[in-house]
């Protein structure tokens, strides 16, 4: 039997007939299997969506139940990111392979849109009405309404050179000569503008951009600004910020409870880098109804040893949260200058020790290298749990009415994990895995407990550890501070983006208008810049400036 392929036509135009149907078919064909893969990446990306939003909704619900969860919601985000990439260009393909066939366009089913800011500018383009009717040529046209279009857009960055005139006028009686004075700059016969300046500021320590990549970006665009000229402008603006900075490190220092924590950061030695340390200290009163605004102090050292906690603490009286770094102990003892400070141990760092040997997921990926979970770990994570559950419900109150719900429901579940904790710890060897996570509580009960005397102290230094995410992300961009005033200068400028975020404040637009004011700013008025204090400028003043 000769199949239907080999039954060719023997004339020209039969040939050519049966060419194009086999196209059309072809074309069809592929708008079928465009269309069919655009549906599967659409139901891909919409439940990726759907799981994204139902752990956002658990974690708002229920709290955080595990340590993965944070970072399990940015894998979640990631994912998403690309599943709806690959829906939009499938459907995109599938919307072009449909205009040569019969099959219906795939248009995917996206979330409502919210609308556009309000305080955006709205640039009004008419389309030309037509001149006459298209049906009948008649020219009597009237207007019913207009139907308008919105499509958000964005000015590539623009630079300009501002020419400050200052006139000189001589007089005829005496004949002396008299001008304004000239325009303030940062640096000394500088030319950058404020807001200039606080770009290349929040770049270098908001957003950790070296120096030199600044430098590449702005010559791409037609800017030839050196490194050499940039780092003179940032040494100039750190000198300049000084009585800002002093100004946030004292009311920093002058909190009741302070949230402390460090972190690696690479120092450029002779021949090699050198592990220094960044200090942060959070005021953040919030927790426990504090009115007092947050705010961040930052230092830099080339060791971890404990003069440095000293150093920074040393007129600091009041509470200490923190993990169980030794280098913290001279701050607690009765015999220090200024008084002892209370210490208040983080229960987030002994959970976590506990997990480890209790992450049934992350043990099942390991297959046949996978240790046993310790049952004993596992319980320990599901009584200190119910302890966060708790501090959750009273984030905010009072420090009264957080001190008499702790009483009432914490110290009871306190009391029975410390029997429970000491009857386990009695069964256990001391090559045991658990016996670790065990003793460091044990060891230190005095400071893991003390929020219950004092509803200000927080359950976790989680305040700590958010302050320097940061430089753990950065780093891994500028590889390592060039020297130790290059540290110190980072963390000056840190303290400052960093108070700003705090407070809910754009951290360039404050540095932009500080740098234009402060020059003018009498020393009695200089709180009114605080990023507590600062209000954006409107936008008449901007027009005016």
């Amino acid at each position: 039997m000769t199949e239907a392929a080999d039954q060719l036509p023997d004339d020209l135009a039969s040939a050519h007939a049966m060419i194009l149907a086999e196209r059309a078919a072809r074309r069809e064909a592929e708008a079928v299997a465009a269309r069919a893969q655009a549906v599967n990446s659409h139901s891909d990306a919409l439940i990726a969506r759907l799981r994204l939003e139902i752990e956002k909704l658990k974690r708002d619900i229920h709290g955080s139940r595990s340590e993965r969860k944070a970072r399990l919601l940015e894998q979640m985000e990631l994912q998403l990111e690309e599943l709806e990439a690959d829906a939009s260009q499938d459907e995109l393909a599938a919307e072009i392979a449909a205009r040569s066939s019969t099959v219906k366009t795939f248009e995917r089913k996206r979330p409502s849109r919210k609308p556009f800011p309000e305080h955006l500018p709205r640039e009004r383009v008419v389309i030309a009405a037509p001149q006459s009717c298209p049906c009948c040529g008649s020219a009597k046209l009237s207007k019913l309404g207009e139907d308008i279009t919105e499509t958000l857009e964005v000015i590539p960055r623009q630079w300009k050179v501002i020419q400050t005139v200052r006139e000189k006028f001589s007089c005829r009686e005496c004949e002396k000569i008299a001008q304004p004075p000239a325009p303030f700059h940062v640096t000394p016969r500088g030319f950058a503008g404020p807001n200039l300046l606080a770009m290349i500021l929040f770049e270098k320590f908001g957003q950790h951009q070296p120096l030199n990549r600044q430098s590449e970006r702005y010559a791409r665009e037609g800017i030839d600004l050196s490194l050499s000229t940039l780092a003179d402008q940032v040494g100039a603006c750190a000198a300049i910020l000084k009585p800002l900075h002093r100004l946030i490190e004292a009311h920093v220092l002058s909190a009741e409870r302070l949230h402390g924590d460090d972190t690696t950061v690479p120092i450029l030695a002779r021949g090699k880098t050198e592990t220094g340390r960044i200090w942060t200290y959070v005021r953040d009163d919030r927790p426990f109804g504090g009115t007092s605004p947050p705010a961040t102090l930052y230092y830099a050292s080339r060791d971890r040893r404990q003069e440095h906690p000293e150093r920074h603490l040393k007129t600091f009286t009041g509470i200490l949260q923190a993990d169980a770094y030794g280098g913290y102990n001279p701050l607690f003892k009765s015999e220090r200058a200024s008084g002892p400070l209370t210490q208040a141990l983080c229960w987030a760092h002994s959970r976590r020790k506990f997990f480890v040997l209790a992450d049934i997921a992350t043990n099942a990926k390991r297959g046949k290298n996978a240790t046993p979970i310790s049952p004993v770990a596992l319980e320990a994570v599901r009584r200190i749990d119910a302890l966060f559950d708790i501090e959750r419900d009273i984030k905010g109150l009072s420090v009264n009415e957080r001190l008499q719900r702790r009483h009432k429901d914490s110290r009871p579940l306190i009391d029975e994990l410390e029997a429970w904790l000491r009857g386990e710890r009695g069964k256990l060897s001391r090559s045991s895995p658990v016996t670790e996570p065990i003793d460091y509580m044990l060891k230190r009960w005095d400071g893991f407990t003390s929020f219950l005397s004092d509803g200000r102290i927080c359950l976790t230094n989680n305040a700590a550890e958010r302050a320097l995410r940061g430089f753990a992300l950065g780093r891994k961009s500028w590889l390592f501070a060039g020297s130790d005033r290059g540290a110190d200068r980072a963390a000056f400028m840190a303290t400052m983006i960093m108070t700003a975020k705090l407070n809910d404040i754009d951290p360039q637009a404050w540095l932009a208008d500080v740098l234009s004011n402060i020059a003018d700013m009498p020393v009695t008025r200089l709180e009114e810049l605080l990023p507590w204090n600062w209000s954006p400028p409107t936008a008449a003043a901007h027009e005016a400036a």
